[in-house]
């Protein structure tokens, strides 16, 4: 069963508006996120869609965000049909589905009509009721645009007296794509109504469409490019009937042009332009009319090799640019730079305690992997750092970069070309205007990080020229801009070996006064908990002394994340029950950290069942403050650390947030090289933790 809010029932949230296009799915989107870091298991439901039979996409977007493990049949309720022809029936079959998702759930975030079908006045009316029958404060969402402020505050008022007589109760509202300059004389018009009040600006990117969205719209066809760069947005349309030249003085970033294909000129100017320095970066361009390049000039754009999307329709250019122009973007699955857009918005302009709170949820006594990573996230944000990012030219280092300064969890530097740099990500749909970009080759820092190294390696006879040459290398780069404080940290290892990462910090930050041994921790989320794995990632075989290190620091590392450490020291055998050199290693290295840090709980040699299961502890140390209870765990060595964290991460599921490096004087982390671009803002978000943990 579920844990119960403190009333009793499951803690839920309905999300009402009065009208179409309020920009509904950002909304539910960041109140599931807030939800899903305070809940265990969150889900969704959506009492009424189009059909049954296809997919809702703002359903499909919400599902992939949720924590309870509900399939998207249990998560609808009836179609508009349904209700029109019979509201009442209705209205119990939405209530009975319902309470079947609840039961599964802790928290339910409820996502009303969109008025996409027959839209009337009573629609508000009805999904109040909805809301009344299930148990579930509104969220009252409207839309901004267009509306003066005082115009939104009346709509306000109407809405809360069509709430009101439907007995359903205001819990907030929010008033989405409003003016960007009138978001506080929003929020102060609204401010009379009783109940919090906050305002969200106009973006609009999350309205734009996709060159995938614009490709269905138009009937058409991917003609050359880069497959992958059809989840660009398309932020402009522009119709290329002018000369060449003209077209490229109109150029913006993100436009789509649409031009006939047997216009050469053009088709040539704007390839050229999207590759050339100086100029912006296009989404894509739209060949009419069932044109093609005369074959001479498809023959040269081939061997361009363009990756800029080139689309062909049959559509005439009246057509193809109104059709451009009607598409309307979707914030969907897949479209994660809305997503992140969406999540921000929410994050910076609603005070997501105070809803929680009027929400009355229950103090969970679980921590999920979502809601370990929210935490990261969170904690990062509260006290931004700078973090170095080596390896600009790497998309997935990219993609990362634009969600981190999207959601403002850390301040950037990227190393690399600049303009090839910028160029990709404006290709990829990133936006890396607030990041810093840095060439080794051309750096201000050269001189001063070649002497720097030159002073510290003078004892391996470094010369201050091949110092310089030395600095070239980007890992050597990054690690002495946080030696010299110039960055707080760094990521690296997407595309290079963890020598290539770790080595420079031996060289350069060296380790911390009390601590002699480099290691590395996993941050292991299983369902119901975080643990601490050690050392699964540096020391192959570690000494006694190395295994006490790794303890200590393990445990050090494990208190900055917030799991209270208790240390199991690992081994084949528990207690007294086993001989031999492997156990007395354990044995030896466990007194060591007694001797060294009485503060901290530590039970060795263990057995892996013995520390994780209370049942098997109490028979084999029934009077240890650790067994049956551990949450660090340090591996004798490195063969069993690794072989046992990627075990429990596919067998059971868990998330795996690491290697964490620990015991360097400044913090420096590894990517493996396989990692997925939600792995690199987790470590992101850890390096900025670390650093803020060194500060103090």
């Amino acid at each position: 069963m579920p844990a119960a809010s403190v009333n009793g029932t499951v803690s839920s949230v309905y999300i009402a508006s009065p009208e179409g296009d309020t920009g509904k799915s950002t909304i539910a989107l960041g109140v599931l996120q807030m939800l899903c870091a305070s809940a265990a298991r969150v889900g969704v439901f959506r009492p009424i869609a189009r059909s049954t039979e296809e997919p809702d996409y703002i359903l499909e977007l919400l599902l992939e965000h949720t924590t309870a493990d509900l399939s998207y049949e249990q998560c609808v309720g009836v179609t508009y049909e349904r209700v029109h022809t019979d509201p009442e029936g209705a209205l119990s079959d939405i209530v009975a589905k319902y309470h079947d998702v609840a039961h599964e759930c802790d928290a339910v975030v409820i996502v009303g009509s969109d008025y996409t079908d027959v839209g009337s006045p009573s629609e508000l009316g009805y999904n109040a009721r909805i809301a009344v029958n299930l148990g579930a404060p509104v969220l009252l969402a409207l839309r901004g645009a267009r509306r003066t402020p005082n115009e939104i505050a009346q709509l306000a008022q109407l809405c809360a007296g069509e709430l009101s007589a439907h007995h359903a109760h205001l819990l907030a509202i929010v008033a989405n794509r409003c003016e960007p300059d009138d978001l506080e004389k929003v929020t102060a018009a609204l401010g009379d109504m009783s109940v919090p009040a906050w305002s969200l600006p106009e973006i609009p990117l999350l309205v734009a469409p996709t060159m995938m969205e614009l490709l269905e719209a138009v009937d058409g066809s991917l003609y050359s490019g880069d497959a992958e760069l059809l989840h660009r947005e398309g932020l402009s349309v522009m119709v290329g009937g002018m000369t060449a030249e003209h077209i490229l003085e109109r150029l913006t970033d993100g436009v789509v042009v649409i031009a006939p294909g047997d216009r050469s000129d053009v088709l040539l100017a704007l390839v050229n332009a999207h590759e050339a320095e100086g100029f912006p970066s296009l989404a894509g361009i739209i060949m009419n009319g069932g044109l093609k390049p005369h074959n001479a000039i498809a023959d040269l754009m081939a061997g361009l090799k363009p990756r800029l999307p080139i689309l062909a329709t049959k559509l005439g250019t009246f057509d193809t640019a109104s059709a451009a122009a009607q598409t309307r973007g979707r914030v969907a699955v897949g479209s994660q730079r809305k997503v992140d857009t969406a999540l921000s918005l929410m994050e910076q302009r609603v005070d997501g305690s105070e809803l929680l709170g009027r929400l009355k949820l229950a103090i969970p006594s679980v921590v999920t992997p979502q809601m370990f990573e929210y935490q990261l996230i969170d904690r990062a944000r509260a006290e931004r750092k700078h973090i170095v990012l080596p390896e600009g030219d790497d998309d997935r280092i990219l993609r990362a970069a634009g969600r981190l300064l999207q959601r403002r969890v850390a301040d950037l530097t990227l190393l690399g070309d600049e303009a090839k740099i910028r160029r990709r990500a404006a290709e990829l749909g990133v936006d890396l205007s607030a990041a810093q970009v840095l060439d080794p080759r051309e750096s201000e820092h050269a001189d001063k990080f070649a002497e720097e190294y030159a002073r510290l390696r003078k004892h391996k006879g470094m010369t201050v020229e091949r110092a310089r040459e030395t600095m070239l290398d980007i890992s050597y780069f990054g690690t002495m801009m946080v030696h010299l404080g110039i960055a707080d940290g760094m990521v690296s290892g997407a595309a290079h070996t963890t020598a290539h990462t770790i080595r420079p910090s031996f060289e350069i930050i060296k380790t911390k006064p009390d601590v002699s041994t480099v290691s590395s921790i996993f941050l292991m989320c299983l369902a119901d908990r975080v643990l601490a794995y050690g050392d699964c990632a540096v020391v192959p075989d570690p000494t006694a002394e190395q295994l006490a290190d790794i303890a200590i620091s393990s445990a050090e590392t494990a208190a900055q994340f917030g799991v209270e450490p208790r240390i199991a020291m690992l081994s084949y055998s528990t207690g007294d029950s086993g001989s031999g050199a492997d156990v007395d290693k354990v044995r030896t290295a466990t007194a060591l950290v007694r001797e060294r840090r009485s503060d901290l709980l530590v039970e060795g040699p263990i057995q892996y069942d013995a520390a994780v299961e209370q049942s098997v502890a109490d028979k084999k140390m029934p009077d240890s403050e650790v067994a049956g209870k551990a949450t660090v765990f340090v591996f004798p060595d490195l063969n069993t650390g690794n072989n046992t964290y990627k075990a429990v991460q596919r067998s059971a599921g868990a998330v795996a947030v690491g290697p964490v490096l620990q015991g360097l004087n400044k913090p420096v982390n590894d990517l493996s090289r396989g990692a997925l671009v939600q792995d690199i803002v987790n470590t992101v978000a850890i390096t900025a933790i670390q650093a803020q943990g060194e500060e103090k």
